[in-house]
């Protein structure tokens, strides 16, 4: 089959080749992809890809092949699913409790974008608890996990300040929910009651500082690629005895496929909107990359296998 694999080169970080179909193990089902999506993680690992790896954690497509053991979707039915890897392919194996079924109403494109971003969100959300009435920041917010955090946020009773450097992805935000839209971390007044931040660098402990006495802050990225450095001190002038939480979104007691299978809900009720800022066929994925490492494409690139 063909399959998209690194290079190793900026210019062009994948190119086709032919590699093996994969056999899929008891339980987990052979997906013929249809689509799927590029996260930052994947750019970032194919800057320096590892011997053997192929990106692919986000795809959408129909079972051909059921599990060997009896689980999950049958043969012919519709899903989106969250492999390990591999998904940028023609075909992909994938573990059954990382499948959603998907309904005539959602097409193989919205689904793709959901996977990463989706369950990021969601589980952020469920770590950070009952968020009504609670003043919420999150910083980095123009990305897929901050379109889906504001969504979801928003309706569960949260005011919400969202960052962005981009103007034009603010007013999104501010129509899909979010009370205030700042530029930059230092505009944020506060206090909030809850900071999610995904920047790291000098973004985490300025946006600490905005958190309120026995606030929480949850820390779920470090997309600056720069570490942060704090100072036991700082939390004297206003976070007294907050709590600094590590996130990561595939620490979870509940199944891939289970929480898929919520997102997929959700869309097809309206409640949430995968918002894709490029959809382009397969051939067309390494000049993505290129857009996407150049901050030209806001929202999630999706690629349909041809």
């Amino acid at each position: 089959m063909k399959a998209l694999v690194p290079t190793g080169r900026a210019d062009a970080p994948v190119g086709f080749a032919e590699v093996a179909q994969p056999e899929p193990g008891p339980g987990e089902a052979l997906v013929k992809v249809e689509a799927f999506s590029v996260n930052r993680g994947e750019t970032f690992k194919l800057e320096a890809p590892e011997p053997g790896w192929r990106p692919g954690k986000d795809v959408a497509g129909l079972v051909v092949q059921a599990a060997a053991d009896g689980s999950g979707p049958g043969v012919c039915r519709r899903v989106v699913g969250h492999p390990p890897a591999d998904g940028w392919a023609e075909y992909v194996r994938v573990p059954t409790s990382s499948l959603a079924e998907l309904p005539e109403s959602i097409d193989a494109v919205r689904a793709a974008a959901l996977p990463l971003a989706g369950l990021t969100a969601l589980r952020l959300l469920r770590t950070a608890g009952a968020l009504a009435g609670r003043r919420v920041l999150m910083t980095g917010a123009s990305g897929g996990v901050g379109h889906y955090v504001t969504e979801l946020a928003s309706a569960a009773g949260a005011e919400l300040t969202v960052v962005t450097a981009s103007p034009e992805r603010g007013r999104r935000l501010a129509e899909l929910g979010a009370a205030e839209v700042v530029h930059e971390v230092g505009a944020a007044l506060g206090p909030y009651d809850l900071v999610l931040e995904s920047t790291g660098g000098d973004a985490l402990p300025l946006a600490l500082s905005r958190l309120a006495r026995r606030g929480t802050l949850i820390w779920f990225g470090q997309a600056s690629r720069r570490p942060a450095t704090l100072d036991f001190f700082d939390f004297f002038t206003g976070p007294e005895s907050a709590t600094l939480r590590h996130f990561h979104y595939a620490d979870s007691d509940v199944p891939d496929g289970r929480d898929l299978a919520t997102l997929v809900r959700l869309v097809e009720e309206g409640r949430l909107t995968p918002e894709l800022g490029r959809v382009a066929p397969w051939s067309e994925t390494a000049a993505t990359l290129t857009d996407l490492r150049e901050r030209r494409i806001r929202g999630k690139a999706v690629l349909t296998v041809n």
